[in-house]
């Protein structure tokens, strides 16, 4: 299942660290690390992104992080690179679907109705000599 966790990322000035950092705001929590970087553009692919975290180079919450489906929450920081990114958990916006003004129309089921497995073969009449079809 692919789901959209990123809605948008934003700059915002922590006050009381006076770092900056970039906020992805996801809208289900757990996320895995690995994930996370791929979604935040810190990495080009999934495969580089497990390879710098088995490697060392991603911090978590300040520590080194070797596990690469490390679940990441709320509120963490991750350091990578240089850039730090701080996650923020979202309520995901429901989509509505617009009601139908005509009236309701009756499902059909699902599954059609099977065919005879019986076939009947025609025989081919070819210019010339006839031929009779071939019996199993």
């Amino acid at each position: 299942m692919k789901v959209n966790r990123l809605n948008k990322v934003n700059l915002e000035k922590n006050m009381q660290e006076d770092t900056e950092y970039q906020i992805v705001e996801i809208t289900e929590q757990p996320i895995a690390l690995c994930q996370l970087l791929k979604i935040a553009n810190m990495v080009g692919g999934g495969g580089e992104a497990k390879i710098v975290i088995s490697e060392g180079y991603v911090l978590l919450n300040n520590e080194v992080e070797y596990q690469k489906r490390k679940k990441v929450f709320d509120g963490d920081i991750i350091e990578f690179n240089g850039d730090t990114i701080q996650i923020r958990l979202v309520q995901a916006e429901a989509v509505s679907e617009p009601e139908a003004k005509g009236p309701k129309k009756t499902q059909q089921p699902s599954h059609p109705k099977k065919k005879s497995s019986k076939k009947t073969v025609e025989p081919e009449i070819h210019q010339g000599r006839k031929r009779r079809p071939i019996s199993f």
